[in-house]
């Protein structure tokens, strides 16, 4: 899928309305009411060689003001899971919705690593089986090498700065 979103091949639907990422629902309804009204098909029916192109560029128009107009639609499109192709999933839309949220509201210090698998595990309802310990040593049943020779990628990282 791809972040840019849109359905004719990637255009960004911010791009599309010429607005911000930033934007307030006031600028994204302002840029589509713009928009429409320029590209609207209806005034370019006496000029059938740009009716074509009018109504493609309506349409991209509309569906961006679609997916940016509707907060629950703005979140998972910016945070790249938005699929116009696929047929609305509310429940999905919804799932990501509650997850940006979570992940928005979570301290921004303080949180150790055992404490966010602690807490993944609570929301998975995972007793911790097949888990790994973050306590473990990977390298504590390594043996050493033959004639104690180094790696030559270890050769490789000591010679740089």
């Amino acid at each position: 899928m791809d972040r840019g979103g849109g359905s004719d091949g990637g255009a960004c639907y911010y791009a599309i309305l010429g607005i911000r990422k930033d934007a307030s629902f006031s600028d994204i309804r302002t840029a589509y009411r713009k928009l429409a009204m320029k590209w609207h098909p209806d005034r370019w029916t006496r000029n059938p060689a740009v009716a074509g192109e009018a109504k493609r560029q309506f349409q991209l128009v509309q569906e961006a003001y679609s997916v940016l107009s509707d907060q629950t639609k703005r979140s998972v499109y910016d945070a790249g899971l938005y699929d116009p192709t696929e047929e609305d999933d509310e429940e999905f839309c919804d799932f990501m919705q509650e997850m940006i949220t979570m992940m928005n509201n979570v301290k921004p210090e303080g949180d150790s690593f055992e404490d966010l698998q602690r807490m993944f595990m609570e929301m998975v309802g995972s007793d911790g089986v097949g888990m790994f310990n973050v306590n473990d040593n990977p390298t504590a049943s390594k043996r050493p090498r033959p004639n104690g020779s180094r790696s030559s990628a270890a050769k490789r990282s000591s010679s740089r700065c």
